[in-house]
């Protein structure tokens, strides 16, 4: 899918002159964008939510039958799209244990079928397991591993026609965000998508600012909302209105060990996740935020209570309204 431009004019990147990001005080530019955008009059107040959590390289059989053990047994609100991400070595053990309530994920996938690519996992491997999502475009993968924009949007394009949902990563560094290029790398990171995915209809965003994954670091609600907007403004211009109505965007960040999602059901909304350093006690702020569908869950995803909580924070909408 083509686009119509890459660059958005109403967001050429957040503040240049940013305060300090645990004192920041962001409203006075989310009046600034609130009056140039319809942030949600039209839109039901019942939409899609996500929650995601986790890492590659942590995690043993048994903390993660534990693990499985906790969310097989948690009340969770019955409207929550529910998706777990373990390591590739335990995606069967999940698989075969977890309630069919929740869905699998993997945290990564190969460019196209098969192949002499050692290391490498393919999308048709994943769905012979039963794995209904893959992370795309993850942080450490864009920053450690040296995946480029081109790369991960061609993954994203070949796991979308073959079957598997995508959860679509995107999010700036700190120094490019004190820079004020925030939407700058966001929109750029969402062109690679929009310009070779054959749809939108099986894509979650999730947004992760990379100062905040690992750090203890969260964006303030108000933060995580402005890039939200903004993102759901450049789907409306740049791909369509009715991508942007339905695409689902979560926050995620500060993965540790297993990866979650959580996505409130309803049928006409792109969700765009958000993620960095949620947890049980920022949940509730987090999710009241309009243009926030949901997380991406890292530390707190490793205490079952805990992410209940956070999966049962998403319909915080709903109680606000």
């Amino acid at each position: 899918m083509a686009m119509v431009s890459t660059y958005c004019p109403q967001f050429n990147g957040l503040r240049r002159s940013c305060p300090k990001l645990d004192n920041a005080q962001p409203q006075s530019f989310l009046q600034h964008i609130n009056s140039q955008l319809r942030l949600s009059s039209s839109r039901k107040p019942c939409r899609a939510v996500i929650a995601m959590a986790g890492s590659g390289k942590n995690g043993t059989k048994d903390s993660i039958t534990k693990l499985v053990s906790d969310l097989n047994s948690a009340k969770l609100e019955t409207d929550v799209d529910v998706v777990v991400a373990p390591p590739f070595v335990y995606l069967d053990q999940v698989n075969a244990t977890l309630t069919d309530r929740i869905e699998v994920s993997a945290q990564n996938s190969w460019i196209g079928k098969g192949g002499a690519f050692t290391g490498e996992i393919s999308v048709e491997q994943l769905k012979d397991i039963g794995c209904k999502w893959v992370i795309l475009g993850h942080s450490e993968r864009r920053h450690v591993i040296g995946e480029d924009d081109q790369f991960i949007g061609k993954k994203a394009a070949y796991a979308l026609n073959e079957g598997l949902g995508v959860i679509a990563c995107i999010g700036e560094l700190l120094e490019e965000r004190e820079a004020g290029k925030t939407f700058d790398v966001c929109f750029q990171q969402l062109k690679s998508f929009a310009d070779v995915v054959p749809s939108w209809d099986n894509i979650v965003i999730a947004y992760e600012p990379v100062w905040a994954i690992g750090t203890g670091k969260v964006a303030t609600p108000q933060q995580a909302q402005e890039v939200h907007v903004a993102v759901r403004d450049w789907l409306k211009k740049n791909v369509s209105e009715e991508v942007a109505s339905k695409t689902r965007i979560i926050y995620g960040g500060n993965l540790d060990t297993i990866s979650f999602v959580v996505l409130e059901e309803v049928a006409s909304k792109t969700r765009i996740i958000y993620g960095g350093s949620v947890n049980g006690s920022n949940c509730v702020e987090l999710a009241k935020q309009e243009d926030i569908d949901g997380f991406l869950v890292g530390g707190a995803s490793l205490k079952g209570p805990e992410f209940a909580t956070i999966v049962n924070s998403v319909i915080s909408k709903r109680v606000a309204a």
